[in-house]
C-alpha cells in the first residue's frame, strides 16, 4: 500500500521561498502521475502542479513561473520549489498520486 508524507512547510514572508517534499513508500508502480494540491481556509482544494513518471509537468496559472515541481524516482520523492511566495499561497499543501492517494498535508503560511 502506497503512503505519501509531506514535509517542508512553514512560515515565510512574502517574496520568500520554500521547498516542499513528498516521500513515497510502498509498492513501486510504473506510469504514475504525482501532483501537488492545496487548500486554503474556507476554500476548496485546488490543483497546483502535476508531474508524470517521465518528468512532464503542468502548472496552475496562479503558480506558473513561480513554482517548480520535480521528482527523484530513485528516491521515491517529489518536490515543490516555491519562489516569490504571496500571502494568497497560504494553504495546506497535499501531495497526490494518480489522483487517488493523498498525503496528510503540510501547512504553508505566507505573511505580508
Amino acid at each position: 500500500q502506497v503512503q505519501l508524507v509531506e514535509s517542508g512547510g512553514g512560515l515565510v514572508q512574502a517574496g520568500g521561498s520554500l521547498t516542499l517534499s513528498c516521500a513515497r513508500s510502498g509498492n513501486i508502480s510504473s506510469g504514475n502521475i504525482m501532483g501537488w494540491y492545496r487548500q486554503a481556509p474556507g476554500k476548496q482544494r485546488e490543483w497546483v502542479a502535476i508531474i508524470t513518471m517521465r518528468g512532464r509537468t503542468n502548472y496552475a496559472d496562479s503558480v506558473k513561473g513561480r513554482f517548480t515541481i520535480s521528482r527523484d524516482n530513485a528516491k521515491n520523492t517529489m518536490y515543490l520549489q516555491m519562489n516569490s511566495l504571496k500571502p494568497e499561497d497560504t494553504a495546506v499543501y497535499y501531495c497526490n498520486e494518480n489522483f487517488l492517494i493523498w498525503g496528510g498535508g503540510t501547512q504553508v503560511t505566507v505573511s505580508s
